[in-house]
């Protein structure tokens, strides 16, 4: 029998990748799509792809029987969606992030405990060839242990053609929480070390004159679990004219006690800089696992806990790292043990 998926809210084109996967997934039906804004809806009716069958979610929960309720609302909006979706019985996915703050985020989790339902998040960082091969070779102890990890994030900011609910007050809920949550999931499921720290972090404006308000660039340093540091950039300053293509697109280096292993989004290697070598080594890309975070929500729905590609726990913590870092550069505090953040 068919996994019944509701889609509420296409406020975010991320949420279209996962629309067009259910759409053709054998275990998946798609049995409702609702757009509350009105302009939105109306920019949906006039693309063709989705059909809009409801413009109020209430109504939505109250008349289509549903096993899942898949979010795309703007993130502000978020927590009230997956929140209300699990206390009406409903297992929930989401694209990234689930919320914008710890008390939305500790919300979500409660009550996902108290209804017995399963989280699913688009971080699909998981599911790529590069970041599969990045993880591959750390597990394999390509590089001895991790003692440090640089990674860049940096985002076309695309003004004009990105939703203009990110300027939005309380609709965007900060750039780290926005972009890092990707990494902060990846780089503990590559390594094998957890996040346990925040040292420091920090948000701002830097040419988005129009919105002063909203925060365009971040950069934070963490720490994981063996001492080894982390230090990132996630702002919005790549060149529009590259947009996603740029080479530098999400690059992460990991530096360990026998080598070197960096690696893009945009590459078609691993190079690899290992201790007693004298040349860089391009190591190949394995194949990628598109649509592997979907499958193992399916799965955890199903009742299945092992070997999950990304289950519910991994997605909450990634979530919980995200947002403390998030705090932390809205607080202008340091050194921050992440079971201390609240």
């Amino acid at each position: 029998m068919s996994t019944r998926f509701a889609f509420v809210g296409f406020r975010h084109p991320h949420i279209f990748d996962m629309y067009r996967r259910c759409q053709t997934h054998a275990d998946i039906s798609v049995v409702a799509c609702c757009e509350e804004n009105a302009a939105a809806a109306k920019e949906l009716a006039k693309a063709g792809e989705v059909q809009v069958t409801h413009t109020d979610f209430a109504a939505l929960l109250a008349s289509v029987e549903c096993d899942v309720v898949a979010v795309g609302d703007c993130y502000g909006r978020r927590a009230d969606i997956l929140t209300q979706a699990m206390e009406a019985g409903k297992h929930v996915i989401s694209d990234k992030p689930l919320c914008i703050s710890l008390s939305e985020l500790e919300r979500i989790e409660e009550t996902a405990s108290a209804q017995d339902r399963v989280i699913g998040c688009m971080l699909d960082m998981r599911d790529l060839p590069v970041y599969l091969g990045l993880r591959k070779l750390l597990q394999a102890g390509e590089i001895g242990e991790v003692h440090a990890v640089s990674f860049d994030g940096q985002h076309p900011l695309l003004y004009g053609q990105r939703p203009m609910w990110y300027f939005e007050p309380g609709m965007h809920g900060g750039v780290l929480n926005d972009i890092a949550v990707h990494a902060v999931d990846f780089i503990p499921w590559a390594t094998g070390q957890r996040i346990d720290a925040v040292v420091a972090a920090r948000g701002w404006n830097a040419t988005v004159r129009e919105h002063p308000e909203f925060q365009q660039c971040g950069q934070a340093m963490l720490r994981l679990e063996n001492g080894a540091g982390v230090i990132c950039d996630v702002s919005y300053l790549t060149p529009d004219s590259f947009a996603y293509e740029m080479p530098l697109y999400w690059r992460f280096t990991f530096w360990g006690s026998q080598g070197v292993l960096e690696a893009t989004a945009n590459s078609q290697g691993i190079t690899v800089f290992k201790n007693g070598e004298n040349q860089p080594r391009d190591v190949p890309l394995p194949s990628g696992k598109p649509g592997a975070y979907l499958d193992s929500f399916l799965r955890e729905i199903r009742g299945e806990r092992d070997n999950l590609h990304l289950s519910s726990a991994e997605i909450l913590t990634a979530a919980r790292t995200a947002l403390a870092l998030q705090k932390v550069a809205d607080d202008g505090q340091v050194c921050q043990v992440l079971d201390q953040v609240r």
